[in-house]
């Protein structure tokens, strides 16, 4: 299944992306999940299915046409990959690690799909990072590589947006990668039974102003998506509606000469194939 988020006239509602339109779950039958995340933690995804072939002509809305909510709204926990392209670490002063370089981001840092990032004024260094997300589905601690991949309930588009001055001002990349609304997250979670397994061999593009400053595929992850889970739940457990994303390729701003920044005005997109289309415009902070 392919799933949106949405705010309609009476709240949150979830809607299955389909050729022809999407379709409202709540519009099919009232008592259906209104959240992405709560299906997941109710464990009714299945139930989702069964709901939009029940649905009519009527119950379709226009894709374009909705008000986007985050695909989980209230992540238990936000875990962030760096340095997990080699090209990427090239772009930079560090060595291939050796071990899975985490941070974490808080939900306030979030975007939705349509709405802005906006541009701290306290810096330029507002930078751009696509990312394929992993969305957990099941409680899970001590995964093998064996099953890992059981714990997944989807896959969306995730963009780091990262001020850089603030990221190096200590060893600790926190303030850098948590600026409010600096990291766009959806519109659509893809179930993985509609991917290549473990999302592997994906093209994977950012588009700024409509000129592509990267792309690669995510058969170039240093750290592949269930090696990823299984270290991370050596030390934590992870939760249903947790999500793990999963580092950048190169080309991003900081590393050009000169480098190229995200400025009030400009649009951004995170592309990965058979999942969709992230797109934000850029809006400078005015609170000060």
């Amino acid at each position: 299944m392919r799933l949106v988020a949405f705010k309609g006239a009476d709240g949150s509602r979830v809607g299955v992306v389909k050729e022809d339109g999407v379709i409202d779950l709540t519009a099919v039958d009232s008592n259906a999940p209104r959240t992405i995340a709560a299906a997941i933690r109710e464990d009714r995804m299945g139930e989702l299915g069964e709901l939009a072939a029940k649905a009519d002509a009527g119950n379709r809305l226009d894709y374009d046409s909705l008000d986007f909510e985050l695909p989980v709204a209230d992540p238990g926990k936000i875990l962030c990959l760096g340095l997990n392209y080699m090209d990427h670490v090239a772009e930079g002063p560090f060595n291939k690690p050796d071990f899975p370089a985490i941070f974490m981001r808080s939900p306030t840092s979030l975007v939705p799909h349509g709405k802005p990032i906006i541009r701290p004024l306290q810096s330029e260094t507002m930078d751009y990072e696509a990312e394929l997300a992993v969305i957990i589905g099941k409680k899970s601690r001590h995964l093998t590589l064996t099953n890992a991949l059981d714990a997944i309930a989807g896959y969306s588009c995730f963009n780091d947006g990262s001020v850089r001055e603030y990221q190096r001002h200590t060893i600790q990349w926190t303030m850098g990668k948590n600026f409010d609304q600096t990291g766009p997250f959806g519109p659509v979670v893809v179930t993985p039974d509609e991917l290549p397994e473990a999302a592997h061999g994906l093209k994977i593009e950012c588009h700024l102003n409509g000129d592509t400053v990267q792309s690669s595929t995510t058969d170039m992850m240093i750290f592949k998506v269930a090696e990823t889970l299984v270290y991370i739940t050596e030390g934590l457990t992870l939760e249903p509606g947790d999500v793990v994303m999963m580092g950048t390729p190169s080309g991003v701003g900081h590393a050009r000469k000169p480098p190229l920044w995200m400025r009030d005005g400009d649009t951004v997109e995170i592309e990965i194939e058979g999942i969709g289309v992230l797109r934000n415009p850029i809006q400078d902070d005015v609170t000060g």
